[in-house]
């Protein structure tokens, strides 16, 4: 049963597929993994694969910006969400972005979090599973060659960087979890509920101002003006790819949402009247990881930011609870009232100092205002 609306494109038989794979991910079986399970299977779908191991980090990032990506039908990653997010910004910074952006690309986990690959296994109407399981279920859904379209968010930050994002952006105990537990990869999933206890013992508050955009106009704000660009296609939420040929080599969509970060967000926007934060999370999928149902609602290209925050004040056996909760995406069932959750469809941070880590798809990202 295909989600109502979606419009779907098939992968050719027979199919090329470069696959970039880091076999340093999660556990350090990713290429054990793909040659026992995967390979099996695509030879039997009729899809031919070429595998480039990574050897250093950005090592997938280079191969794509030079790659002629005509020689392949798609481009699979057998890693975790960062080498996903490598290959995103590669593309990205291709001088014919709005073209490699239309290559079909497929996650196969490989890695400790594997957000994506189970927000992708549960869109698919798949029960919540993990590791050898949910690899299979990815594999298939890659036989099947059934690919669509999904939203990617732009995110700019004071020092001029500017990067697009597929997964979440976060800031907080999230992103120290994320982060902090990274020491304990040989662990794989398990790193994370290790990386939860330790910074629940330790736990932390940020300050900041947070706003936004919603999808809704909220009670006593005017609408928002409407976006030119036009509907959610196969690019970012809110921000149409223009057609092929039409965009000047190189520049990339502009961000129609956003005002520069020097000047204050436009009036119909909310700034959240708080200031004292445990945690803010933006994510665009439905997992935070393998066991982490976070945003149920969530669809691949919904055009919608689901944001997530938590104010100070909560204590850490309810903060433990929404997390335990999170495993089923019942957290928001707790009504907890220091958990806010809301759809939007921009947002900027802004910390009050420089603490804390921000990450973006799981990679780390220095401490400064951002907006997306």
């Amino acid at each position: 049963c295909l989600p109502p609306g979606d419009s779907y494109g098939v992968l050719p038989r027979p199919c090329r597929a470069l696959v970039l794979l880091n076999p340093q991910s999660g556990a350090g079986r990713a290429l054990e993994d793909f040659q026992a399970i995967v390979q099996p299977m695509l030879a039997e779908a009729e899809i031919a694969t070429t595998v480039f191991v990574t050897e250093r980090p950005h090592h997938a990032h280079e191969k794509v910006q030079d790659e002629d990506l005509s020689q392949w039908d798609t481009l699979v990653v057998m890693s975790g969400d960062g080498l996903l997010y490598e290959v995103v910004n590669g593309l990205m910074e291709r001088p014919d972005w709005a073209d490699a952006m239309k290559k079909p690309l497929c996650i196969l986990p490989g890695g400790s979090g594997n957000a994506l690959a189970a927000s992708v296994n549960y869109y698919a109407g798949n029960d919540n599973v993990a590791k050898r399981k949910l690899l299979t279920n990815c594999t298939f859904i890659l036989c099947k060659g059934l690919h669509t379209q999904m939203d990617l968010v732009s995110l700019s930050t004071a020092s001029g960087k500017r990067v697009f994002s597929f997964l979440g952006f976060g800031w907080g105990f999230i992103s120290d979890v994320d982060i902090d537990s990274e020491k304990y990869r040989c662990l794989g999933n398990a790193r994370f509920t290790v990386g939860t206890l330790q910074c629940l013992a330790k736990l932390r508050v940020y300050e900041g101002r947070l706003s936004y955009l919603p999808v809704v106009p909220e009670q006593g704000t005017p609408p928002a003006p409407r976006d030119p660009q036009g509907p959610v296609t196969n690019g970012q939420a809110g921000c149409s790819l223009p057609p092929a040929g039409t965009v000047a080599a190189g520049s990339l969509p502009a961000d129609s949402l956003l005002v520069p970060l020097s000047q204050p967000v436009p009036e119909h926007w909310t700034v959240v009247p708080e200031e004292e934060f445990v945690t803010v999370y933006a994510i665009y999928q439905s997992h935070l990881g393998t066991n982490l149902l976070m945003a149920p609602a969530a669809q691949l290209n919904d055009g919608c930011i689901h944001l997530f925050y938590l104010k100070a004040g909560i204590s850490r056996v309810a903060l433990l609870k929404i997390f335990l909760a999170m495993a089923r995406g019942t957290h928001l069932d707790l009504n907890c009232p220091h958990l806010c959750y809301v759809r939007v469809r921009a947002f900027r941070l802004e910390p009050r100092v420089a603490t804390g880590i921000m990450t973006v798809d799981g990679e780390a990202l220095a401490c400064e205002p951002v907006q997306g």
